[in-house]
């Protein structure tokens, strides 16, 4: 009985590709479309980390500071729902490198939140807040965007025209007629720095600069003779 399945199942994928090339030739391409837009967004990592005797104590003093970095992110206008704790750890501090000699000479604790600012104008001043009441840890900025749908639709449909261009072309190189699509499919959409532009903010320079989205498409068209 599983022979019997087996073996239709191979028939079934032959004959398949038999039909396909009964059906005729075939064009197949890609398509990538790109669009150039400004950020709206800023994620942020950041955070404050201290060493002591006790690990009671560095966390004591950890734990006073990153009150104050919620505190004044919020005075900045940074929703409770755009911060987010990222990283809380208390680590030993060992002194020697010979595991003969190494003992703990105190602890090292860190908390680091991930924070996304959504008026960019205000970013400058926000970096400038924290780092007065005590962030000392820095752990990247990211541009996005809040809602990129629109950017993407305008990146897809540029990667169909980019697409179907190439088809056209393709089909009058060759001396053959172009014919209906027969598959159309997304290979995704990125966004990445594009290029930068002025500071925004004259606390900590800022310079946002551009994303571009990108979306990429694969097509096959039919061909006649």
């Amino acid at each position: 009985m599983k022979l019997t399945l087996v073996s239709a199942a191979i028939w079934m994928m032959v004959a398949g590709a038999v039909a396909a090339q009964d059906d005729g030739p075939v064009l197949s391409v890609s398509g990538e479309g790109r669009v150039a837009v400004a950020p709206d967004m800023a994620m942020i990592s950041l955070g404050v980390v201290h060493v002591d005797k006790t690990a009671g104590d560095a966390m004591a003093k950890v734990s006073a500071d990153a009150t104050a970095l919620i505190a004044v992110l919020s005075e900045q206008g940074i929703e409770a729902r755009d911060i987010q704790t990222s990283q809380l750890n208390v680590n030993p501090v060992w002194s020697g490198f010979d595991s003969t000699d190494r003992q703990i000479t105190g602890f090292e604790a860190r908390n680091a939140v991930t924070v996304r600012v959504r008026d960019l104008d205000g970013l400058g001043g926000v970096l400038d807040q924290v780092l007065e009441v005590g962030a000392n840890t820095f752990n990247g900025l990211q541009f996005q965007l809040q809602d990129p749908s629109a950017a993407e639709a305008e990146a897809r449909a540029a990667a169909v025209r980019d697409a179907m261009e190439k088809a056209a072309q393709l089909s009058e190189a060759a001396g053959v007629t172009l014919g209906p699509v027969l598959s159309l499919s997304e290979g995704g959409q990125t966004a990445r720095p594009e290029m930068f532009a002025a500071a925004r903010s004259a606390d900590v320079p800022i310079a946002a600069g551009e994303l571009a989205v990108t979306a990429r498409v694969s097509m096959s068209f039919s061909l006649e003779p």
